[in-house]
């Protein structure tokens, strides 16, 4: 690590904003005495799925990909660190406590100008945020989104053709306003054999033009940069895989390199079928992938080359395709998604396992959707993930304030039949009232 500057600081009153990696990774404002969040729950796992993969935090201290701040606590202005060209260049940037002083490191080169800049704000950390990412945008207006019902948190992986269109009846039923009905993880016949449906999802283009002929928009999930070690894809072509993706669904997981002209074919042949038999709602999940380090078959960068594999996948699915990023490294997606997860997923219960917040749990995903409100807006719609309101949901009121104040993109994610009078009229009216696609009020 290279040190590009020394911050004397406030013990008492500094404040230091690390950004994380991708939208799973936690993001806060800490006590400049403070050591920011690590990974708890099988920490080398998680390192690669939920922070930045071979770039562990310092032992103590804190480390932003691409952006942190100071907010020194003596009156001084603020100070923002960030990466020059964040959306193919990410430096890691450290801020460690040394006495008085808060030594600031990267790993970028520092040669010339550098990778990384320091600039100077006089108001608060937030309004810093807010100022630096209407310059990072470069003019980008995200639009509108629309309302959606999303099969993941009551179904998981096992959801049916017939959940899907008992909950379509139902929101017609009790005149819920929701546009998008979003096929969850489940349809497939395996991570990576897109191209193929799992068992209860034999007719798929019949259940999309059922959801269709009764007024609704269709949704679909999709992971496209990872294969499961199962998958038909890992064995027909690992031509096409490279690096250590992780583990999840019972199995490890490889990458797709999207630079292969083969996987490329192959990532253009999902979208484009999936577009066509009428979905134009798409969430992509998972695409931390992208952007792994691993033998590509060209030398293009992991940043370059993720942001190549979204190109791909808007190309297919057209301009007019409403594009949800998740499990997305955050700056490198500026300018190619319409809404972007700001958190971790949410979870039945108020706390993560093992406290890792990276991890499901409305602890964990309030607060760094709280921590990254200054992106909506600016780099998209913010997604703080969907509101589950059934009774079931721990301190559900509290997801619900959350959902309400910082939700760009309303989705709902319960079985409508188990909604009580409160969750059916809480769904109602979050869903009858998001907010413009415009910046939320930032203080100072």
């Amino acid at each position: 690590m290279n040190r590009i500057a020394e911050v004397p600081v406030d013990a008492d009153r500094g404040r230091v904003y690390e950004h994380g990696w991708q939208s799973w990774s936690p993001s806060a404002t800490y006590p400049v005495t403070a050591t920011s969040e690590r990974p708890r729950l099988r920490p080398g796992v998680m390192q690669t799925m939920c922070w930045r993969p071979g770039r562990p935090g310092p032992a103590r201290g804190f480390q932003g990909e691409g952006l942190l701040a100071v907010d020194p606590g003596d009156g001084s202005p603020v100070r923002l660190y960030a990466a020059r060209d964040g959306r193919v260049e990410v430096p890691s940037i450290r801020a460690v406590l040394d006495g008085d002083r808060l030594a600031i490191e990267t790993d970028a080169d520092t040669d010339g100008d550098g990778d990384v800049e320091e600039i100077g704000h006089s108001g608060t950390i937030e309004s810093a945020l807010a100022g630096w990412a209407d310059t990072f945008a470069w003019g980008n207006v995200p639009r509108r989104p629309p309302t959606v019902w999303c099969s993941w948190y009551h179904y998981f992986g096992g959801v049916t053709a017939a959940d899907v269109m008992e909950n379509v009846a139902a929101i017609a039923d009790r005149g819920l306003p929701v546009d998008v009905v979003q096929i969850d993880d489940g349809w497939q016949a395996g991570i990576g054999d897109w191209l193929a449906t799992s068992r209860p999802f034999a007719d798929l283009p019949g259940l999309a033009a059922r959801i269709r002929d009764v007024g609704h928009r269709c949704g679909v999930w999709v992971a496209p940069f990872l294969a499961g070690e199962h998958s038909t894809l890992a064995r027909d072509h690992p031509e096409w895989l490279m690096g250590d993706a992780g583990r999840n669904w019972g199995q490890s997981l490889r990458a797709l390199d999207v630079t292969h002209p083969g996987a490329e074919a192959y990532l253009r042949e999902v979208f484009t079928r999936l577009r066509g038999l009428g979905f134009d709602y798409f969430k992509v999940d998972f695409l931390y992938a992208g952007a792994l380090d691993g033998r590509r078959s060209t030398d293009m960068p992991g940043p370059a080359a993720y942001r190549h594999g979204l190109e791909v996948i808007r190309e297919a699915i057209g301009p007019d395709a409403y594009l949800l990023g998740c499990g997305a490294p955050i700056l490198p997606s500026v300018g190619l998604v319409d809404a972007m997860r700001v958190g971790p997923d949410i979870g039945l219960t108020v706390r993560p396992p093992s406290g890792d917040m990276s991890r499901p749990s409305q602890l964990a995903a309030t607060a760094t959707t709280v921590a990254r409100a200054w992106q909506h807006g600016r780099f998209w719609v913010n997604d703080p993930d969907c509101l589950v309101a059934r009774p079931a949901m721990e301190e559900r009121e509290a997801w619900a304030r959350t959902v309400e104040r910082f939700g760009g993109l309303r989705a709902s994610s319960d079985r409508i039949l188990d909604l009580d009078a409160w969750g059916l009229e809480t769904t109602r009216r979050l869903l009858a009232g998001p907010p413009p696609p415009t910046p939320f009020k930032t203080a100072g």
